[in-house]
Parts: C-alpha cells; sequence; structure tokens
C-alpha cells in the first residue's frame, strides 16, 4: 500500500467526522459501557442480599429529601451500600433495612475520603495488578492535597472493577465542599436514627423527620406548588418557612407543565431559563430532591462587589433580591415562593 495513503481506519474516521465528534461518540460509549457493567453487578448482588433494595431505597430518599440530588447520583448511592454488604467486618451483612440504613450514614462520616479509595468488588473481579491500578489512580488524583484541599478531584474516590479511575459516578461531584456538608448531614441524621432505635420509638412522626431537612441552612429558598410536581404523590411534608425576606410569591398555572411537551421545545421559558443559567452560574448553587420535593436550596457563590464590564460597558453586579426575583420569573406556575434568607459576602 502506497504511503500516501493512510491505512488507520480510526485516522481515516478522524478527518472524516472531526475530532469533536468523535470526542462525542467515545464518551456516549464510555457512559453506556458504565451503565451496563454497573446494572449487570447490581442486580447480581441484589440476589444475593435480600435487605439490599430496600436500604438503597432508603438512602435514596435520605439523600434526595436533604437536598443532595445534584451532588451524590443514584448509582454511586448503589455501589456506598453495595459496600457495607460486601465489606461489613466487624458485623454481618446487614438483615434489615433499618440496621442497612444507619450504616450506609455511618459509612459517611466515618470513611477517610480524603485519604483512602472505596473500592467495590461485588464479583472478586479484581486482581492485584487491577488493585495497583486503582492505587495509582487514587494516589494521582490526590497530588494537588498539600496545595489546595478543595481542589481534590474526586472527594469521593469509588472504583470498581469496570471504573478503576472513579470516572464513572463521582468524577465532579460531590466536590470536597458538598461531601463536608453531606458528612454533616450524615452524621446528625445517623446519630436521630441511634435515638430512635435505642429509645423503641413508635411515633411515625419521628421517624418520619429523618428526612425532613432544614430549610434555615441555606443562603435563600424557593418554595414550589406541590400539586404542580411531575410526581405530587411522592411529596412527604410540605414545605413552609417563616423567616427571611419574602422575595417572591406566584400561583400555581394550568399553562405549567411538569413534563416537557412538543410545544415547548422552542418555547420562550427554555429560552429563560438557558440564560438564567448562564448568566448566574457562578452567583448561586441549587441543591434540590430530585423525587418529590417542593424545596430547592440556593446557597450564594462568588459575588463581586465590584464593576464589571460587558461589551464595553461597566455595570453593577444584580441585587440578589433581583436575582431571586429573576429565578420567580423562570417558575413562573410553578413557584410558590422564594425567601432570602442571607445576603451573599461581598468579595472585591
Amino acid at each position: 500500500m502506497s504511503d500516501s495513503i493512510n491505512a488507520d481506519p480510526f485516522n481515516f474516521f478522524l478527518t472524516a467526522a472531526g475530532n469533536d465528534q468523535v470526542k462525542q461518540v467515545s464518551n456516549m460509549d464510555r457512559e453506556l459501557y458504565f451503565r451496563s457493567q454497573h446494572s449487570s453487578m447490581i442486580n447480581g448482588l441484589q440476589g444475593c442480599y435480600a435487605a439490599y433494595g430496600p436500604v438503597v431505597r432508603l438512602a435514596k430518599r435520605w439523600v434526595a429529601s436533604h437536598l443532595f440530588s445534584a451532588c451524590l447520583v443514584e448509582e454511586a448511592i448503589e455501589l456506598l451500600v453495595a459496600y457495607i454488604f460486601l465489606k461489613p467486618l466487624p458485623f454481618n451483612a446487614p438483615s434489615s433495612r433499618i440496621t442497612g440504613f444507619l450504616r450506609f450514614l455511618r459509612l459517611l462520616v466515618d470513611y477517610d475520603w480524603t485519604f483512602s479509595a472505596l473500592v467495590v468488588d461485588i464479583n472478586n473481579d479484581l486482581t492485584p495488578n487491577d488493585e495497583k491500578e486503582i492505587s495509582d489512580n487514587f494516589m494521582s488524583s490526590r497530588k494537588t492535597y498539600e496545595e489546595n484541599v478543595q481542589s481534590v478531584n474526586p472527594a469521593m474516590f469509588l472504583a470498581t472493577a469496570y471504573d478503576k479511575a472513579s470516572e464513572a459516578w463521582t468524577r465532579f461531584s460531590p466536590n470536597s465542599m458538598e461531601l463536608k456538608r453531606l458528612m454533616a448531614y450524615a452524621g446528625s441524621s445517623a446519630n436521630f436514627l441511634t435515638k430512635l432505635i435505642s429509645e423503641d420509638h413508635n411515633d411515625s412522626y419521628r421517624w418520619e423527620c429523618l428526612f425532613k431537612t432544614p430549610l434555615n441552612n441555606y443562603d435563600a429558598v424557593i418554595l414550589l406548588h406541590g400539586d404542580k410536581l411531575p410526581y405530587p404523590q411522592r411529596l412527604l411534608f410540605s414545605s413552609e418557612l417563616n423567616q427571611g425576606v419574602h422575595v417572591a410569591r406566584g400561583n400555581a398555572s394550568k399553562v405549567f407543565h411538569p413534563f416537557l411537551l412538543a410545544g415547548d421545545l422552542n418555547g420562550n421559558s427554555e429560552d429563560l431559563r438557558n440564560k438564567l443559567l448562564k448568566e448566574y452560574s457562578n452567583t448561586f448553587k441549587l441543591w434540590y430532591d430530585s423525587l418529590g420535593g417542593d424545596a430547592v436550596g440556593i446557597t450564594w457563590g462568588r459575588y463581586s462587589s465590584k464593576k464589571r464590564g460587558r461589551e464595553e460597558e461597566a455595570e453593577e453586579v444584580k441585587d440578589p433580591t433581583d436575582v431571586l426575583k429573576d429565578v420567580g420569573k423562570v417558575g413562573k406556575g410553578f413557584v410558590r415562593g422564594i425567601y432570602l434568607l442571607k445576603a451573599p459576602r461581598l468579595m472585591g
């Protein structure tokens, strides 16, 4: 074959399709691989431990109820619960959902996430070489620790036979700040659950409080109309707030649909939402419940007190009250009320 002809089909595809398209296909293939391997392993584990499924459901509900849905994906929760069944020492594997749930909370609190990788080997597939590769990947991820603790990534290193570098489920979240907050909530819930068990409480309300998050821990809170949620029947508590500045209020509207309809694909609400997210992505962080909560928490990010230039014009950074009012406009017909609890700290 002539030297002028590239015989490598992959290089030919790169030339024909472009690097960006190949990268996109590669990422899609990788995600499909991760999901298929994970699903297969979890299904096998569930067949070995009758309590595994109920514990996972409690763990997922707890994570969502405390507004950590954006920080810890469901697959990561499934692996964390799997670990307490596969590595139960000095105890036996949990035989009840309450025992398993308590151990899940304790795992979040007590595990040394900074200096230890959590390895979940469901089918005993890992060889010594695999374990060395995981160790090397973990040490590589901790090289920046001495320079900046907050820059450690991933903060929660979950390794499996199909993912030895913790790229699938915790690569970007939780970050160090989110993990610290998650551990604090888990510690509080674990202590409360231990007290309920030791005192043999039968009051259902006390047990339900495990899944009720304190809204005063956020800088601002958005309350939603419960009957406009995608699945209103999943709502455990109707959230109420009697503190802070009531920035905006809104009535439920028949115009709002919790599911995306065909006619909404080119709607103004989509454009406004994208504009808002783009403009304020560094201004605040959203904390939400993906399983059926009616409250969204907001914590302020970097908030500059100086003027900033934009297309040769300088303008003041928007007032936090105005920012929250914009959020209300995006959720018109869905947002019940918005409360400002703490103003952002200005940075020079």
